[in-house]
């Protein structure tokens, strides 16, 4: 099949792309760019990141999450055992193989989960956040460069600036549907450095130096991009489309939240689906 769908010929495959497609994800162009083997691996990866995240978004209790993201932990275990139950595992035992993909990064997108199971979420200082982004983006990041088929140690130098560079931006652009679940992921130690010493979501958010803590995260993200700008460029192109295709979405998402500031955290920031298919052709294609 050439439709840009996994060839699986059983219930994996639909399954995956099942997944894959109901997400919606903006990202679904750029995988199904890649050669079949890779764009298969890259569903799988991708599937199970959606599943795992359902989990720890979904409506269960913090005690319920986290049996079922302990029992994820397990489905990986058998998934390096060679006796995958889950559709999702079942679909990444080639990938696994062929590209090399490693235990531990995904048992660290569980680990993420994990802290986002939980019931009013705070992140206590920055060591926290970077722990955190590395969990839940730096570790797809380095799953997706094993199957791009970048060396280990640039593809870890990729993983790091540009994970954090797109989780940065999720969070600055995420700040009011985060609140709505009583979570905060501005670091505790950035808010008090900038005097803001309010418990209370309201109350942080209306402190001025929200706003320059935020700054600071954004200047943050705006140094990575410039950093995996930097590594890509010594890049075949070819092999990273996907990763120049999503720094690119990212990238403009960050210049409109900086552009419309942090008071007005209300005010939803995207990118149209034109600019999306623009970046699509630019970058996918040219």
């Amino acid at each position: 099949m050439n439709n840009g769908v996994i060839t699986l010929s059983d219930d994996r495959g639909d399954h995956v792309n099942a997944v894959v497609r109901g997400s919606g994800t903006s990202f679904f162009w750029a995988m199904r760019l890649l050669p079949r083997k890779k764009r298969e691996a890259m569903f799988g990866i991708y599937a199970f990141c959606r599943e795992v995240d359902d989990i720890a978004d979904g409506p269960d209790s913090v005690e319920e999450k986290k049996l079922q993201l302990g029992q994820w932990c397990g489905e990986i275990e058998r998934l390096y055992g060679d006796q995958p139950r889950n559709l999702v595992t079942q679909a990444l035992q080639r990938p696994v193989e062929e590209f090399g993909l490693r235990k531990e990064d995904f048992r660290a997108v569980i680990d993420g989960m994990e802290m986002d199971a939980g019931d009013g979420i705070r992140i206590k200082d920055v060591d926290e956040l970077y722990l955190y982004c590395d969990r839940v983006a730096c570790a797809v990041g380095r799953l997706s460069c094993r199957v791009f088929g970048l060396d280990d140690d640039k593809g870890v130098e990729l993983s790091y600036a540009l994970g954090q560079a797109l989780q940065l931006t999720n969070i600055l652009r995420d700040i009011a549907e985060d609140a709505e679940r009583d979570r905060l992921y501005i670091p505790g130690d950035l808010l008090k450095a900038h005097d803001v010493t309010e418990t209370d979501l309201a109350g942080i958010f209306k402190n001025p130096g929200f706003a320059r803590a935020c700054d600071v995260l954004a200047g943050t993200a705006e140094n990575r991009f410039a950093q995996a700008e930097a590594i890509i460029a010594t890049c075949e192109r070819d092999k990273i489309r996907p990763a120049i295709m999503m720094m690119e979405v990212y990238r403009q998402i960050l210049v409109k939240l900086t552009r419309r500031g942090w008071q007005n955290i209300y005010l939803p920031v995207g990118i149209s689906k034109l600019a999306k298919l623009w970046i699509a052709l630019r970058f996918g294609f040219l």
